[in-house]
């Protein structure tokens, strides 16, 4: 007997919309779910297309709900955003619609916050090596260069 619980397909669908109600979900992430689940190719889509037509299952919806709260709350820029929409299979189309949705002003005005804030935490002495954490730090979360560059100049040029 496998250790995996039997489900009808009714059970399966409820179980995934409650899955997808809880959070916002793409679907690279329901059809790895759905992998969880003894189940047909017809039934997998079946039940993709069921989450579809009920609008639990919403990738425009997804990929501006994902853009702006990790924008929000990891302090990611576009870049990051862009990658991570991709290894989530999102068409580009979405994905330019879900990066647009941050506006502009926000975007820049946040940067110079959070570089401001990465800059001030940073406790190295020698300025080349603080210049390169500084960087590093805000190249990991995806902001684009040649603000980061730029704003490391700044600083190093204030501080030193």
């Amino acid at each position: 007997m496998s250790s995996k619980s039997i489900y009808n397909l009714q059970e399966i669908i409820q179980k995934l919309e409650y899955y997808c109600s809880y959070q916002e979900r793409c679907h690279l992430e329901v059809q790895e779910k759905l992998q969880s689940f003894n189940l047909t190719e017809n039934e997998r889509n079946q039940i993709i297309v069921h989450l579809i037509d009920t609008n639990f299952l919403n990738e425009e919806r997804f990929a501006l709900i994902f853009s702006i709260s990790k924008f929000h709350q990891k302090f990611w820029g576009k870049i990051r955003i862009k990658n991570e929409l991709k290894a989530r299979k999102i068409s580009d189309y979405l994905i330019a619609k879900g990066i647009n949705s941050i506006p502009e002003e926000d975007y820049n005005d946040f940067f110079e916050a959070l570089s401001e804030r990465v800059w001030n935490t940073i406790t190295e002495k020698n300025a080349l090596k603080k210049r390169k954490k500084f960087c590093d730090a805000l190249l990991r979360k995806g902001w684009e260069s040649d603000k980061i560059y730029e704003k490391a100049k700044f600083f190093a040029n204030e501080y030193y």
